[in-house]
């Protein structure tokens, strides 16, 4: 039933409101069990059976796999049997009853001001690769974008004279306001840079690699852990990093958590909360440290 990721995909987009990443997520998940029935002897999908997914499970963890992949694997996979149970073609979810490993939620790394300075001074703003860079990075800051809506803006999301960005989704949209020295560095980039490296394949993106293309997730990983390398940040930067320095920087200068939430795109307010809850760890730890009375 491989023929059937297409129909799993639009089940995804249309039940799930999966985002660009989670759908990728789930898809390859799902792809990589059904070509693992070789090894665990499965005629078809139609006859998989918990048991099945529990010796898949056990090879995962068996190759090293961290207990948040495994557990995404099971989600997956679970979400998948229940799409082809909805459609008639099996009649039991065998993914139903099998256990989630529990994931302890690390908290995010966040930058401090000092070391978003010395991350976005990194890029060469005299080559057109570096000038792009120094746009990406302003623009990944001044807004919390993730990097999958980074890379999906087209040059009309961006209004530099409203200094707005309209971030598009599936869904829904949202209008993010960008600082003044960003909006100086997208514009840079729109005038002297892309020009010289957008091609006939660029169509609308905004940013784009050096063969003119759309720039991929992949892409901008490289770009990023480049740049935290020779800013030498010894903190385990992610694309999603300037997104979490972001927001708790926003609460610690005053902002209310329910704009948070609008910006960042979170349907959810407790996916914001854990910024407010990351910043009374910090007050603790200050009052801990200074009190007298608490020494």
């Amino acid at each position: 039933m491989q023929d059937l990721l297409p129909e799993f995909k639009g089940y995804l987009q249309k039940n799930k409101n999966a985002s660009a990443s989670t759908l990728d997520s789930y898809l390859r998940d799902v792809s990589q069990f059904t070509e693992s029935f070789t090894a665990l002897r499965i005629k078809n999908i139609a006859v998989v059976e918990k048991t099945d997914i529990e010796k898949y499970i056990k090879i995962l963890n068996e190759k090293g796999r961290s207990d948040s992949t495994v557990t995404r694997n099971i989600a997956s996979i679970r979400c998948y049997f229940g799409f082809l149970e909805s459609i008639g073609k099996i009649n039991n979810n065998p993914a139903k009853n099998v256990k989630l490993k529990k994931v302890i939620k690390k908290m995010p790394e966040i930058l401090t001001s000092k070391e978003i300075d010395l991350l976005l001074s990194q890029p060469d703003k005299f080559l057109p690769k570096g000038i792009r860079d120094a746009a990406m990075l302003e623009l990944l800051y001044a807004t919390g974008i993730r990097v999958s809506e980074l890379i999906e803006i087209n040059v009309s999301d961006i209004n530099l004279s409203g200094g707005v960005l309209i971030c598009r989704s599936q869904s829904s949209s949202r209008i993010i306001p960008i600082y003044e020295e960003a909006i100086a560095s997208i514009a840079k980039y729109v005038k002297n840079a892309r020009n010289l490296m957008s091609t006939d394949n660029s169509g609308q993106a905004l940013f784009v690699n050096m063969n003119g293309s759309r720039l991929t997730r992949q892409g901008f990983w490289k770009i990023i852990k480049k740049y935290s390398l020779e800013a030498g940040i010894k903190k385990d930067i992610t694309p999603h990093t300037l997104r979490h320095s972001f927001a708790l920087h926003l609460l610690e200068n005053g902002a209310q958590l329910k704009d948070i939430q609008e910006m960042l795109g979170h349907t959810d307010i407790a996916s914001t909360q854990i910024y407010a809850a990351m910043l009374n760890d910090r007050f603790k730890s200050v009052y801990n440290k200074f009190h007298p009375k608490a020494k």
